[in-house]
């Protein structure tokens, strides 16, 4: 075993004894700051956390007893009262003198006043007249089509076909013949014959001839030459802006050096050896006091619930229970739930009465106009005849009873 613990791989020296919140960097500096200054933000901390936590219960408090009814209130006064009103309102000042108005005025003057006259006129008078005029006019039509058709279209369709037509193709023919051989041949010829060779052999094939054994050389080495003194320019350039590159990088690489050596290197010392050791043991001070003071505030709120409930809660719940549940009981039995029971015969005694006074009330007024005008007489009101109710008590005779309450129906397997 001592051999295996000795053939293992050495660790670090000093990463087994670093604590376990251990920051890369701290020194003598981070070690003066901590503590002083937790000292004194837990000394500043433990008042502010100890009024917020009991603003937080206050606000809890006040949310559950008090924001929470009232909300509920105000959106049941909105739905059951102020929405309700307002659509009545609405409707009472905008929707319904214009539904009025529209129904009980717009439209019977203009259905009575416009669109029955209207439909009158054009049912009895402009129906009739347009017929009338319609046939008239459709007789006088056919009338003259036939006229037309037997005197003028007749005698000149026969002389349209039987002379013009072929007269008319004779002479297309002539004229025809005559313009192709004024007009057409004449000018094709010169053109087949006099200008494509003239233009093809006097002017085409030396033009092509020039520009294939003379203008393509030419220009072959015109473009090599200047291809070549692109190349040459090119390399030049190249070669200047090389050398300019460098330089200019030489002085940005110097640059650089003096800004890290002078600036960056100074400014980052001091931000990771000063101010960021600082100010990572502040906001721990600050996290840890915000922690312990709410701790002490904790303890404090918990010490204060039990005495509350010790000193109030407790005689309260005993009270409650021992005293005001047994008497509110006692309440219930013997004066609540007789008095309820009371008030609901007494309330239906008065709908009885009130239901007989009507039933009165109503034959009183169908005898006075019976008497005064007349009519047939009334119908004499009939009990109702209480069901014949079927018993199969016996099994072997069947019996009706009125108004007894059936019995079983047992068949006889079941009965043995």
């Amino acid at each position: 075993m001592a051999d295996m613990e000795f053939e293992k791989s050495p660790q670090t020296y000093g990463s087994h004894q670093a604590p376990a919140h251990y920051q890369p960097g701290e020194g003598c500096l981070t070690i003066v700051v901590r503590v002083p200054v937790r000292i004194v933000v837990l000394v500043v901390f433990v008042p502010v956390r100890m009024v917020w936590d009991l603003l937080v219960v206050c606000g809890r408090a006040v949310d559950r007893v008090l924001l929470r009814p009232l909300g509920r209130a105000l959106v049941w006064f909105y739905e059951s009262v102020l929405a309700p009103a307002a659509l009545f309102v609405g409707k009472a000042l905008f929707v319904r003198p214009w539904v009025a108005l529209w129904r009980y005025v717009v439209v019977p003057v203009v259905t009575y006043g416009l669109v029955v006259p209207v439909v009158w006129i054009y049912r009895q008078l402009l129906t009739p007249l347009g017929h009338g005029i319609a046939w008239l006019l459709t007789a006088l039509g056919h009338g003259i089509g036939w006229l037309v058709e037997n005197l003028l279209f007749g005698p000149a369709r026969w002389i349209y076909r039987r002379l013009l037509t072929p007269v008319g193709h004779g002479i297309a023919a002539v004229l025809g013949w005559l313009g192709m051989a004024l007009f057409v041949w004449p000018w094709v010829a010169l053109w087949r014959y006099v200008v494509v060779p003239v233009v093809t052999y006097g002017l085409v094939l030396p033009v092509v001839w020039i520009y294939r054994q003379l203008l393509t050389p030419l220009g072959h080495g015109i473009a090599w030459l200047l291809t070549a003194l692109g190349h040459g320019i090119g390399w030049l350039l190249t070669v200047i802006g090389r050398g300019i590159a460098a330089v200019g990088l030489g002085v940005w690489a110097a640059v650089v050096w003096l800004v890290v050596t002078l600036l960056v290197t100074p400014v980052s010392w001091v931000y990771r050896h000063i101010l960021a050791p600082v100010g990572r043991e502040i906001a721990d001070a600050f996290a840890v006091a915000w922690r312990i003071a709410g701790y002490i505030s904790h303890a404090v709120g918990r010490a204060l619930k039990w005495l509350a409930w010790n000193l109030v809660g407790r005689p309260v719940r005993w009270f409650y229970q021992v005293v005001a549940t047994p008497v509110g009981h006692a309440v219930r039995d013997a004066v609540w739930r007789p008095a309820k029971k009371a008030a609901v015969e007494a309330g239906r005694a008065a709908r009885a009465a009130l239901r007989s006074a009507r039933e009165t009330v109503r034959q009183a007024r169908q005898e006075a106009w019976r008497a005064l005008v007349g009519g047939p007489p009334a119908s004499t009101p009939v009990e109702p005849v209480a069901r014949q109710t079927r018993r199969l008590g016996d099994t072997q005779q069947t019996q009706t009873v009125p108004g007894a309450a059936a019995g079983p129906e047992i068949s006889l397997h079941k009965q043995g």
